[in-house]
């Protein structure tokens, strides 16, 4: 893979791919958030993309991007749930076998919609078993391309996309708020917002219990840490990538958390509030802007709403608690 970092114009390029595939998603408003925060928010709700969340679009612009050999050969990908949708649903749709690498306590809504779009799943320990091991190897096996969750020039100019439309309809921010697991999404829309907005900070937010890439921006070389415990199975991850960690120092102004509490809270207001089901990674960004929103009183502030896939269970029983 090349190692040739991806600009904006990737991201512009990705636009024009994925135009008449992934869904353009709504900019939503909210006047009890406004009220919360003293601040214009703007909710760019990838939750209502295809399959789900906002990782169709880097799956659909990798893939869309193959030559003839590899799609035939098929391709394989890691994830614990959104990218491996992503990758099935984008493959079906091009005509690519695709396998799948999940982790055998992946909701089993997840599990069940990539198999629902035609991938073959192959299940394995989190906890246990290194992911990134386990698809290189499967990949060479079996002659596949190995289009990986967020560190591909590809999938991060395509996650681009989603911050590049809440720009463009909701007008220059002061602030922007992205979930942050590999860094796919943060790396992608700060392309976006560095060319769009270049006064917006930036801010990406990951789980309390797994600050991998807080610890990275402070100390300036990737952090790996253990496979983290927390709600937020989206962002359960133990590295930001060779690609992914460059693009956030050059771009990012600051890496925030948000504990699980806070996480079933934005779940709540969500649902409660704006009728929409997020799931819990999806509530990163919202988590840290209510946080610190003595820090954005009067301003205009974006927040990336990743996902919405959980289970029906899993859901009820986190708005019970």
């Amino acid at each position: 893979m090349t190692t040739t970092l991806p600009t904006y114009d990737d991201v512009a390029a990705a636009a024009a791919r994925i135009a008449g595939h992934a869904h353009r998603t709504p900019v939503l408003r909210s006047r009890t958030a406004d009220a919360a925060l003293g601040a214009q928010v703007f909710f760019k709700c990838e939750n209502l993309q295809r399959m789900g969340a906002f990782k169709f679009r880097g799956a659909f612009n990798a893939l869309s991007r193959l030559d003839a050999a590899q799609r035939r050969a098929g391709v394989l990908a890691f994830s614990s749930g959104n990218h491996a949708q992503a990758v099935a649903l984008s493959a079906r749709e091009l005509g690519i076998p695709a396998t799948i690498l999940m982790p055998q306590d992946a909701p089993a809504a997840k599990l069940a919609a990539t198999r629902g779009y035609g991938g073959e799943v192959i299940t394995f320990d989190r906890y246990t078993e290194d992911r990134e091991a386990l698809g290189q190897r499967l990949a060479r096996e079996r002659g596949l391309a190995l289009i990986p969750p967020y560190d591909h020039p590809d999938v991060i100019a395509g996650q681009g996309t989603a911050a590049r439309e809440l720009l463009e309809d909701a007008g220059a921010l002061d602030a922007l708020f992205v979930c942050l697991g590999g860094g796919g999404l943060l790396s992608g829309s700060a392309l976006s917002a560095r060319a769009l907005a270049p006064r917006c900070k930036v801010y990406g937010v990951e789980p309390e219990a797994g600050n991998d890439g807080q610890q990275s921006l402070r100390s300036g070389r990737i952090v790996h840490i253990d496979t983290p415990r927390t709600i937020a199975d989206g962002a359960q991850t133990q590295h930001l990538g060779q690609l992914t960690f460059p693009l956030i120092r050059q771009n990012v102004d600051d890496i925030l958390t948000a504990s699980d509490a806070e996480l079933v809270e934005a779940m709540r207001f969500f649902f409660t509030r704006m009728k929409l089901v997020v799931e819990p990674t999806g509530c990163l960004g919202f988590a840290a802007a209510r946080a610190m929103k003595a820090q954005l009183k009067g301003q205009r502030v974006g927040v990336i709403v990743s996902g919405g896939n959980v289970d029906m269970e899993r859901f009820c029983a986190l708005m019970a608690g």
